[in-house]
Protein backbone atom coordinates (compact mmCIF):
# COMPACT_ATOMS: atom_id res chain seq x y z
CA UNK A 1 0.00 0.00 0.00
CA UNK A 2 2.87 2.54 1.23
CA UNK A 3 4.24 1.64 -2.68
CA UNK A 4 1.41 2.31 -4.12
CA UNK A 5 1.00 5.72 -2.47
CA UNK A 6 4.36 6.80 -3.35
CA UNK A 7 3.81 5.89 -6.86
CA UNK A 8 0.83 7.84 -7.25
CA UNK A 9 2.75 10.77 -5.69
CA UNK A 10 5.67 10.31 -8.02
CA UNK A 11 3.02 10.32 -11.16
CA UNK A 12 1.26 13.29 -9.94
CA UNK A 13 4.83 15.06 -9.48
CA UNK A 14 5.92 14.81 -12.70
CA UNK A 15 2.40 15.40 -14.35
CA UNK A 16 2.44 19.19 -12.42
CA UNK A 17 6.31 19.04 -13.36
CA UNK A 18 5.21 19.00 -17.20
CA UNK A 19 2.09 21.08 -16.42
CA UNK A 20 4.25 24.18 -15.23
CA UNK A 21 6.47 23.92 -18.54
CA UNK A 22 4.32 23.93 -20.87
CA UNK A 23 2.08 27.06 -19.35
CA UNK A 24 5.02 28.94 -18.74
CA UNK A 25 6.66 28.62 -21.90
CA UNK A 26 3.17 28.60 -24.25
CA UNK A 27 2.51 31.79 -22.64
CA UNK A 28 5.23 33.57 -22.79
CA UNK A 29 5.70 32.28 -26.85
CA UNK A 30 1.76 32.40 -27.60
CA UNK A 31 1.56 35.68 -30.05
CA UNK A 32 1.76 34.71 -33.55
CA UNK A 33 3.88 37.02 -35.53
CA UNK A 34 0.74 38.76 -37.38
CA UNK A 35 1.27 41.91 -36.87
CA UNK A 36 3.26 42.08 -40.12
CA UNK A 37 0.96 43.17 -43.15
CA UNK A 38 2.79 41.96 -46.24
CA UNK A 39 -0.44 41.61 -48.12
CA UNK A 40 -0.46 44.98 -49.79
CA UNK A 41 -2.57 46.40 -46.85
CA UNK A 42 -5.62 44.11 -47.40
CA UNK A 43 -5.60 43.23 -43.35
CA UNK A 44 -4.20 46.88 -42.20
CA UNK A 45 -7.20 49.82 -41.85
CA UNK A 46 -7.04 53.11 -41.00
CA UNK A 47 -10.08 52.79 -38.44
CA UNK A 48 -12.49 55.13 -38.37
CA UNK A 49 -16.09 56.05 -38.60
CA UNK A 50 -15.97 55.89 -42.57
CA UNK A 51 -14.66 51.98 -42.82
CA UNK A 52 -16.91 50.60 -39.75
CA UNK A 53 -17.34 50.38 -35.87
CA UNK A 54 -16.73 48.71 -33.20
CA UNK A 55 -19.10 47.14 -30.68
CA UNK A 56 -16.68 46.57 -27.69
CA UNK A 57 -17.48 43.76 -24.74
CA UNK A 58 -21.05 42.54 -25.44
CA UNK A 59 -21.78 39.14 -23.41
CA UNK A 60 -22.85 36.09 -24.92
CA UNK A 61 -22.69 34.35 -21.30
CA UNK A 62 -22.71 34.27 -17.85
CA UNK A 63 -19.03 34.29 -16.93
CA UNK A 64 -17.29 37.19 -16.83
CA UNK A 65 -14.76 36.36 -19.64
CA UNK A 66 -17.87 35.45 -21.69
CA UNK A 67 -17.44 38.61 -23.88
CA UNK A 68 -16.87 39.29 -27.78
CA UNK A 69 -16.02 42.58 -29.74
CA UNK A 70 -17.78 43.08 -32.70
CA UNK A 71 -16.75 44.64 -35.99
CA UNK A 72 -19.23 46.09 -38.53
CA UNK A 73 -18.53 47.60 -42.15
CA UNK A 74 -19.64 51.30 -42.78
CA UNK A 75 -21.88 50.01 -45.27
CA UNK A 76 -24.82 48.00 -44.23
CA UNK A 77 -26.63 47.54 -47.30
CA UNK A 78 -26.07 44.41 -48.78
CA UNK A 79 -28.40 41.67 -48.41
CA UNK A 80 -25.92 39.08 -46.38
CA UNK A 81 -22.54 39.38 -44.56
CA UNK A 82 -19.77 37.01 -44.06
CA UNK A 83 -18.85 36.32 -40.72
CA UNK A 84 -15.03 36.19 -40.29
CA UNK A 85 -14.07 35.22 -35.98
CA UNK A 86 -10.99 35.37 -34.94
CA UNK A 87 -9.43 33.60 -31.91
CA UNK A 88 -7.01 35.41 -29.54
CA UNK A 89 -3.54 33.26 -28.51
CA UNK A 90 -2.49 33.03 -25.72
CA UNK A 91 -1.27 29.40 -24.58
CA UNK A 92 -4.64 28.92 -22.86
CA UNK A 93 -3.85 30.82 -19.91
CA UNK A 94 -3.27 34.47 -21.44
CA UNK A 95 -4.69 36.99 -23.95
CA UNK A 96 -7.04 38.93 -24.46
CA UNK A 97 -9.69 39.39 -28.20
CA UNK A 98 -8.45 43.28 -28.09
CA UNK A 99 -4.87 41.98 -29.04
CA UNK A 100 -6.43 40.99 -32.40
CA UNK A 101 -7.86 44.79 -32.94
CA UNK A 102 -5.78 45.14 -36.16
CA UNK A 103 -6.55 42.01 -37.68
CA UNK A 104 -9.99 42.44 -36.89
CA UNK A 105 -10.44 45.75 -38.44
CA UNK A 106 -8.53 44.79 -41.57
CA UNK A 107 -11.37 41.90 -41.94
CA UNK A 108 -14.03 44.39 -41.50
CA UNK A 109 -12.46 46.91 -43.88
CA UNK A 110 -12.52 44.24 -46.55
CA UNK A 111 -16.15 44.45 -46.22
CA UNK A 112 -16.84 41.53 -43.61
CA UNK A 113 -18.61 41.22 -40.55
CA UNK A 114 -15.47 40.40 -37.65
CA UNK A 115 -15.95 39.33 -34.22
CA UNK A 116 -12.89 38.46 -31.52
CA UNK A 117 -13.98 36.41 -28.78
CA UNK A 118 -12.88 35.97 -25.16
CA UNK A 119 -12.77 32.71 -22.99
CA UNK A 120 -12.29 31.48 -19.83
CA UNK A 121 -8.79 31.35 -18.95
CA UNK A 122 -7.01 28.50 -17.35
CA UNK A 123 -5.64 30.27 -14.26
CA UNK A 124 -5.20 29.76 -10.40
CA UNK A 125 -8.65 31.53 -9.89
CA UNK A 126 -9.61 29.26 -12.91
CA UNK A 127 -8.32 26.10 -12.20
CA UNK A 128 -12.01 24.28 -13.93
CA UNK A 129 -11.16 25.65 -16.92
CA UNK A 130 -9.24 23.86 -20.17
CA UNK A 131 -9.10 23.18 -23.73
CA UNK A 132 -12.17 21.56 -23.63
CA UNK A 133 -14.47 23.90 -21.53
CA UNK A 134 -12.65 27.22 -23.91
CA UNK A 135 -14.11 25.13 -26.67
CA UNK A 136 -17.74 24.45 -25.58
CA UNK A 137 -17.39 28.67 -24.62
CA UNK A 138 -16.58 29.22 -28.47
CA UNK A 139 -19.62 26.75 -29.69
CA UNK A 140 -22.25 28.77 -27.13
CA UNK A 141 -20.70 32.21 -28.08
CA UNK A 142 -21.75 31.93 -31.81
CA UNK A 143 -25.02 32.29 -31.90
CA UNK A 144 -25.25 35.71 -29.96
CA UNK A 145 -22.31 36.79 -32.22
CA UNK A 146 -24.52 36.00 -35.29
CA UNK A 147 -27.97 37.31 -33.37
CA UNK A 148 -25.81 40.56 -32.61
CA UNK A 149 -24.82 41.21 -36.07
CA UNK A 150 -28.68 40.51 -36.64
CA UNK A 151 -29.32 43.13 -33.95
CA UNK A 152 -27.58 45.73 -35.91
CA UNK A 153 -28.69 44.93 -39.10
CA UNK A 154 -26.26 42.83 -40.97
CA UNK A 155 -27.37 39.53 -41.67
CA UNK A 156 -24.99 36.61 -41.94
CA UNK A 157 -25.09 33.87 -44.36
CA UNK A 158 -21.83 31.83 -43.73
CA UNK A 159 -18.87 32.04 -41.79
CA UNK A 160 -15.00 31.70 -41.35
CA UNK A 161 -12.95 30.83 -38.29
CA UNK A 162 -9.20 31.66 -37.53
CA UNK A 163 -6.88 32.11 -34.67
CA UNK A 164 -3.41 31.77 -33.59
CA UNK A 165 -1.72 29.34 -31.29
CA UNK A 166 -4.19 28.28 -28.59
CA UNK A 167 -7.07 30.28 -30.48
CA UNK A 168 -5.97 28.13 -33.54
CA UNK A 169 -6.82 25.15 -31.52
CA UNK A 170 -10.21 26.08 -30.70
CA UNK A 171 -10.91 27.55 -34.16
CA UNK A 172 -10.24 23.81 -35.59
CA UNK A 173 -12.49 22.43 -32.90
CA UNK A 174 -15.06 24.73 -34.05
CA UNK A 175 -14.63 24.11 -37.84
CA UNK A 176 -14.23 20.96 -37.25
CA UNK A 177 -16.48 19.66 -34.40
CA UNK A 178 -18.87 21.67 -34.35
CA UNK A 179 -19.77 22.81 -37.77
CA UNK A 180 -22.51 20.98 -38.07
CA UNK A 181 -24.01 23.04 -34.97
CA UNK A 182 -23.26 26.37 -36.53
CA UNK A 183 -26.13 29.18 -36.73
CA UNK A 184 -24.84 29.53 -40.16
CA UNK A 185 -22.50 27.71 -42.30
CA UNK A 186 -18.71 27.38 -41.71
CA UNK A 187 -17.08 27.91 -45.30
CA UNK A 188 -12.96 27.66 -44.01
CA UNK A 189 -10.92 27.73 -41.51
CA UNK A 190 -7.42 29.36 -40.92
CA UNK A 191 -4.70 29.97 -38.43
CA UNK A 192 -1.07 28.98 -37.13
CA UNK A 193 0.80 26.66 -34.53
CA UNK A 194 -2.36 25.14 -32.75
CA UNK A 195 -2.09 22.24 -31.39
CA UNK A 196 -3.88 19.35 -33.10
CA UNK A 197 -3.51 16.02 -31.55
CA UNK A 198 -2.22 14.78 -28.09
CA UNK A 199 0.15 12.10 -29.05
CA UNK A 200 2.98 11.49 -26.42
CA UNK A 201 5.23 10.40 -29.34
CA UNK A 202 4.52 13.81 -31.10
CA UNK A 203 5.24 16.09 -28.09
CA UNK A 204 9.27 15.55 -28.64
CA UNK A 205 9.46 19.07 -27.59
CA UNK A 206 9.11 17.93 -23.88
CA UNK A 207 10.78 14.29 -23.94
CA UNK A 208 7.00 12.61 -24.00
CA UNK A 209 8.35 10.34 -26.77
CA UNK A 210 10.97 8.53 -24.81
CA UNK A 211 10.04 5.52 -23.43
CA UNK A 212 10.34 6.05 -19.68
CA UNK A 213 7.81 6.02 -16.72
CA UNK A 214 8.31 9.91 -15.94
CA UNK A 215 7.71 10.64 -19.78
CA UNK A 216 4.53 8.97 -19.97
CA UNK A 217 3.18 10.12 -16.68
CA UNK A 218 4.69 13.31 -17.86
CA UNK A 219 2.36 13.04 -20.45
CA UNK A 220 -0.31 11.81 -18.84
CA UNK A 221 -0.68 14.47 -16.43
CA UNK A 222 -0.49 17.80 -18.90
CA UNK A 223 -3.25 16.35 -21.37
CA UNK A 224 -4.97 15.38 -18.55
CA UNK A 225 -4.80 19.03 -17.11
CA UNK A 226 -5.48 20.61 -20.66
CA UNK A 227 -7.85 17.85 -21.62
CA UNK A 228 -10.24 17.74 -18.46
CA UNK A 229 -9.91 14.17 -18.35
CA UNK A 230 -8.22 11.57 -16.28
CA UNK A 231 -5.69 9.93 -18.38
CA UNK A 232 -3.13 7.24 -17.49
CA UNK A 233 -0.23 6.03 -19.22
CA UNK A 234 -1.64 2.35 -20.10
CA UNK A 235 -4.22 4.18 -21.77
CA UNK A 236 -2.02 5.59 -24.53
CA UNK A 237 -2.04 3.99 -27.64
CA UNK A 238 -5.48 2.46 -27.35
CA UNK A 239 -9.36 3.08 -28.76
CA UNK A 240 -10.11 4.04 -24.98
CA UNK A 241 -6.87 7.17 -25.09
CA UNK A 242 -8.44 8.06 -28.49
CA UNK A 243 -12.15 8.85 -27.38
CA UNK A 244 -10.80 10.68 -24.43
CA UNK A 245 -8.73 13.21 -26.59
CA UNK A 246 -11.08 13.35 -29.19
CA UNK A 247 -13.31 16.17 -27.60
CA UNK A 248 -10.20 18.66 -27.71
CA UNK A 249 -8.16 16.74 -30.86
CA UNK A 250 -9.01 18.64 -34.28
CA UNK A 251 -7.64 15.43 -36.11
CA UNK A 252 -9.56 12.86 -34.71
CA UNK A 253 -12.62 14.96 -36.37
CA UNK A 254 -11.40 14.83 -39.91
CA UNK A 255 -13.17 13.65 -42.69
CA UNK A 256 -14.63 13.69 -46.29
CA UNK A 257 -16.52 16.73 -45.28
CA UNK A 258 -14.21 18.86 -42.99
CA UNK A 259 -13.92 22.20 -44.39
CA UNK A 260 -11.20 24.23 -46.50
CA UNK A 261 -7.86 24.47 -44.21
CA UNK A 262 -5.24 26.69 -43.90
CA UNK A 263 -2.16 26.52 -41.64
CA UNK A 264 0.93 27.82 -40.86
CA UNK A 265 3.49 25.52 -38.30
CA UNK A 266 7.06 26.34 -37.64
CA UNK A 267 9.52 23.20 -37.51
CA UNK A 268 11.38 24.22 -35.04
CA UNK A 269 8.02 24.80 -32.19
CA UNK A 270 8.95 24.03 -28.74
CA UNK A 271 6.05 25.23 -27.53
CA UNK A 272 3.58 22.42 -29.50
CA UNK A 273 4.36 19.41 -31.52
CA UNK A 274 5.36 20.49 -34.57
CA UNK A 275 4.91 16.35 -35.44
CA UNK A 276 0.96 16.89 -34.91
CA UNK A 277 0.97 18.96 -37.99
CA UNK A 278 2.41 16.18 -40.30
CA UNK A 279 -0.17 14.38 -38.86
CA UNK A 280 -2.80 16.87 -39.79
CA UNK A 281 -2.00 17.34 -43.01
CA UNK A 282 -1.76 13.63 -43.59
CA UNK A 283 -5.43 13.10 -42.22
CA UNK A 284 -6.68 15.87 -44.38
CA UNK A 285 -4.98 14.90 -47.36
CA UNK A 286 -6.13 11.20 -46.99
CA UNK A 287 -9.57 12.47 -47.08
CA UNK A 288 -9.14 15.15 -49.74
CA UNK A 289 -10.12 17.70 -47.53
CA UNK A 290 -8.80 20.76 -50.05
CA UNK A 291 -6.13 22.78 -47.60
CA UNK A 292 -2.66 24.41 -47.85
CA UNK A 293 0.38 23.07 -45.00
CA UNK A 294 2.56 26.25 -45.14
CA UNK A 295 5.78 24.95 -43.04
CA UNK A 296 8.26 27.47 -41.66
CA UNK A 297 11.42 25.58 -41.75
CA UNK A 298 13.74 27.69 -39.44
CA UNK A 299 11.25 29.21 -37.11
CA UNK A 300 9.78 28.62 -34.10
CA UNK A 301 6.62 28.95 -32.56
CA UNK A 302 6.56 32.44 -33.53
CA UNK A 303 7.11 31.78 -37.21
CA UNK A 304 10.24 34.10 -37.22
CA UNK A 305 12.84 33.36 -39.42
CA UNK A 306 10.79 32.42 -42.36
CA UNK A 307 9.40 35.82 -43.78
CA UNK A 308 8.97 34.72 -47.23
CA UNK A 309 6.41 31.29 -45.56
CA UNK A 310 5.05 33.74 -43.84
CA UNK A 311 3.94 36.17 -46.42
CA UNK A 312 2.49 32.79 -48.21
CA UNK A 313 0.54 32.10 -45.30
CA UNK A 314 -0.95 35.48 -45.14
CA UNK A 315 -1.33 35.70 -49.30
CA UNK A 316 -3.29 32.49 -49.01
CA UNK A 317 -5.45 33.54 -46.23
CA UNK A 318 -6.40 36.17 -48.48
CA UNK A 319 -7.05 33.52 -51.60
CA UNK A 320 -9.11 31.39 -49.17
CA UNK A 321 -11.34 33.99 -47.95
CA UNK A 322 -11.72 35.39 -51.78
CA UNK A 323 -12.55 31.58 -52.43
CA UNK A 324 -14.75 31.04 -49.73
CA UNK A 325 -16.11 33.44 -48.27
CA UNK A 326 -15.94 35.83 -51.18
CA UNK A 327 -17.60 39.39 -50.12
Amino acid sequence: MKKEKQKGTHKVLWGFIYVGAFLATFAVSAVVKLTADPTGGKFKAEWNDSVGTVYTDLTYGEKPANKFDLYVPADSSKDSYGLVVYLHPGGFTTGDKSGDAEMLQGLCSKGYVAAGINYTLFTEENPDANVYTQSMEIKESMPYVVAEAEKLGYHIGEMAVGGGSAGHCLAMLYAYRDADTSPVPVRMVFGAVGPSSFYPEDWTNYGFDKDTAEAREGAAGLFSVMCGAALTPDMFGTPEYDEAVKPVSALLWVDENTVPSLMAYGAYDTMQPYLASVRLDKALTEYGVPHDYIVCEHSGHGLQNDNEQYIEYMRKLVEYLDTYLPV
